[in-house]
């Protein structure tokens, strides 16, 4: 079996738990200094993924932005940008976003089902492989794992963040804290409803607590949960 990259999933979220506003507009949660932390993040990572969903919402290009972090890259011997990889049970990827245009490699994971679908849609501009006729996150990881992958960086959203924590297969969280308040159901949430491992009395570890401006960095390891009664 492959080995499965080390997954870290990294968000901003408000003080209230969400992930954006229910405005037209992207709502700006981070600071230019935790801007350039993601960045560091990303360029030391082999791939970075998000969900169709928020491609579509949010159009990202999803680069190292940093000149001298992709050279870097580039004399250990790596690709200038790391994989791009995005996830669809649906197949609804439209060829114009940004995601397909900027960077180095692409990578769709799909189902049996929207195979052909996807492959017609996009062409050359991405590999296509399916996981299944359902999505499979531990087939998902072990192709990115035959891949080379051995660091994966997602960023969101929510719906994938709480797949990957409530099937315990996420190794690191980074959580980016806000000074704001949105209060708004309808917007996306970090995480949702699910039955997460140990349920609601398994304490994760920190790893480390810092603030950066004034946003709060929170990194913790989902895997090493203990039970307190």
């Amino acid at each position: 079996m492959p080995t499965r990259p080390y997954v870290i999933l990294s968000a901003a979220m408000s003080v209230d738990g969400y992930l954006d506003d229910t405005t037209p507009d992207r709502l700006r949660l981070s600071n230019e200094a935790d801007f350039d932390r993601v960045d560091q993040v990303r360029a030391e990572s082999d791939a970075i993924l998000i969900g169709a969903t928020t491609m579509r919402r949010d159009n990202p290009r999803l680069l190292v932005n940093s000149d001298e972090r992709r050279a870097q890259r580039i004399a250990a011997g790596r690709p200038e940008y790391p994989l791009k990889v995005t996830v669809t049970a649906s197949g609804d990827l439209s060829p114009d976003l940004k995601f397909w245009h900027h960077g180095g490699q692409k990578l769709v994971l799909t189902v049996d089902s929207a195979v052909e679908k996807v492959r017609a849609t996009l062409g050359s501009l991405a590999d296509v492989v399916s996981v299944g006729p359902e999505f499979d996150w531990g087939h998902a990881l072990e192709e990115l794992g035959r891949r080379g992958v051995e660091r994966l960086m997602v960023e969101g959203g929510g719906t994938i963040h709480t797949q990957l924590m409530a099937q315990n297969l996420a190794d690191e969280v980074h959580l980016a804290v806000a000074p704001l308040l949105v209060g708004q159901p309808e917007a996306a949430r970090f995480l949702g409803a699910a039955a997460y491992p140990g349920g609601s009395t398994a304490r994760m570890r920190v790893l480390e607590v810092r603030a950066i401006g004034d946003v709060v960095l929170i990194r913790y390891a989902p895997k090493a949960r203990t039970e307190t009664k």
